[in-house]
């Protein structure tokens, strides 16, 4: 479980001092007991390594977002410090393929649904998602996009 292991290596980080680790795995366990109350549980209660990983995506993104503005801010200390941030989160996301294993994948599953019209892209886009997802790995959605959009073309 996602969870048990960002509370282990909280309490390692809190040993070793490590202040931004910890902040970020404490703001993480914050974060899992809001969803879990969200969805009507008791925040004592394991939260599910798929909604955690919804949780950390959510945080990686905010954290992009605000390099992205602090740079064009010329805010280059709270630049580094949200890469900072990012850089411990990332290592609790799965894998992200690559543009070719990616495109490896829509290209079979075009072959397996017979696909041949660009207005069955959607139906394409969903199915190389579920297929990546039930690999256990991941990828981001607007690349997924723009090779599905590249076979059609």
């Amino acid at each position: 479980m996602l969870q048990v292991k960002i509370k282990t290596e909280l309490k390692e980080a809190m040993l070793s001092k490590n202040a931004i680790k910890t902040m970020v795995l404490r703001g993480l366990l914050a974060e899992f007991v809001n969803n879990l109350i969200a969805q009507k549980k008791k925040p004592q209660e394991e939260i599910s390594d798929t909604d955690a990983l919804s949780v950390i995506k959510k945080a990686v993104k905010q954290r992009k977002d605000s390099i992205e503005q602090f740079g064009k801010g010329g805010r280059a200390d709270l630049v580094n410090a949200e890469k900072a941030e990012l850089e411990i989160l990332e290592q609790y996301l799965p894998e992200m393929l690559s543009a070719p294993e990616i495109e490896k994948i829509a290209r079979a599953q075009k072959m397996a649904l017979g696909l041949t019209d660009k207005s069955k892209m959607g139906i394409l886009i969903g199915a190389v998602m579920k297929e990546i997802k039930t690999s256990g790995a991941d990828a981001d959605g607007a690349e997924i996009k723009k090779i599905v959009e590249n076979l059609f073309a």
